[in-house]
């Protein structure tokens, strides 16, 4: 049984069905939100960070929102297997006391994205010229900057509400706020620099910031005390990117070159409050241009449990069952990684599906 589905539009399926999976013909990597549910993508991020991209003659530009950025942060440090096995150990491990608190949980993200960047990362991601990082993070606006939890909560649920008319309207609580290694001034090459979907913001990505750009895209709302007043960046409180990009709704269509999606779903919601709007998907000539790597179905449902991990692990499954449930699809995810290998070595055997016909 296959471990992995490929899911392309009409210009990307036409290229790799004819030059397969060269690697040369991918400009960026893109990664999604979607905490522990990432672990399914463990084996081929190792693949991918350290065979896949490897010898590459030309920049590669990733682009990522909370656990996705954090992930290609670490193609972006000087060592990224270390970043990454350092990242999924810890993450996978993760404990905390019986009631934590918002100071617990965010102290400890903290420390757990310092050991995976080590004592150099943030300025080897800063100064890489060849993978050229961009993290999402959204500035609050209104009362969802305010210090008071009621005032933020009241935000929110407008925010909530208003994305129920339109994505656009999010504008009006929050700006999406790119932190980025392109360009000398960190606006001026970005491909995201003319985004007008919603008010966007372009921010160098320095050695100063990287840390807490990190830790802002991955700031849920209540759950992390969000990052204020980032070192570069328009002064405010910097919650989770996944508010505005989730999966993502750009024109990646608009970019040269193909961009490789490994994906823990073939599922594409737009933002975090979309999820249970089933009426909201992205434009499919936005994903001309993608190849979307997603383990298969069958593979999903060999999981602990038949589904693929997430937050609501913790309230599931007790400490030590959810620890070895995490560390199994660890161990499996390499499976996706060594499928994935051998059809770049054997092109002949490439399955690729339409972008349309992606379950929804």
């Amino acid at each position: 049984m296959s471990a992995l589905e490929i899911y392309a539009g009409p210009k990307a399926k036409s290229q790799i069905e004819e030059n397969g999976l060269d690697p040369a013909q991918f400009s960026m990597l893109v990664g999604a939100s979607g905490g522990p549910k990432w672990f399914v993508l463990y084996g081929l991020d190792r693949f991918l960070f350290g065979d896949y991209f490897a010898d590459r003659e030309k920049p590669l530009m990733t682009l990522g929102s909370s656990a996705g950025a954090w992930r290609l942060c670490c193609l972006g440090t000087a060592t990224p297997l270390r970043a990454i096995d350092e990242l999924a150990a810890r993450y996978s491990t993760e404990t905390y006391s019986a009631h934590p608190t918002v100071e617990e949980i965010t102290e400890k993200m903290r420390t757990m994205l310092a050991a995976a960047l080590g004592v150099s990362g943030a300025g080897e991601i800063a100064a890489n010229q060849w993978i050229q990082t961009h993290i999402v993070a959204d500035r609050c606006k209104g009362f969802a900057e305010s210090k008071s939890t009621v005032l933020q909560k009241f935000a929110l649920a407008g925010s909530a509400t208003a994305n129920l008319f339109s994505r656009r309207l999010l504008s009006l609580f929050f700006q999406r706020t790119i932190f980025t290694t392109m360009g000398v001034s960190g606006h001026d090459q970005s491909p995201f620099a003319s985004l007008s979907d919603l008010d966007t913001a372009i921010v160098p990505l320095t050695e100063c910031n990287v840390l807490d750009a990190m830790l802002a895209t991955g700031s849920i709302p209540f759950l992390l005390e969000g990052v204020r007043n980032i070192k570069g960046a328009p002064k405010g409180l910097y919650w989770d990117g996944g508010i505005t990009d989730y999966h993502f709704d750009l024109p990646f269509n608009s970019i040269d070159g193909l961009i490789l999606y490994p994906h823990f779903s073939p599922t594409i919601t737009p933002g975090w409050f979309d999820k249970r709007l089933f009426w909201r998907k992205p434009p499919l000539h936005h994903f001309d241009n993608v190849v979307v790597v997603s383990p298969s179905a069958g593979f999903r449902a060999r999981l602990p449990g038949g589904r693929i991990p997430d937050r609501n692990d913790f309230q599931r499954y007790n400490e030590g069952k959810r620890l070895e449930n995490w560390r199994q699809v660890l161990d499996v995810s390499h499976e996706v990684a060594l499928e994935f290998s051998h059809l770049v070595e054997n092109p002949d055997r490439l399955v690729v599906k339409d972008f349309a016909d992606r379950p929804v």
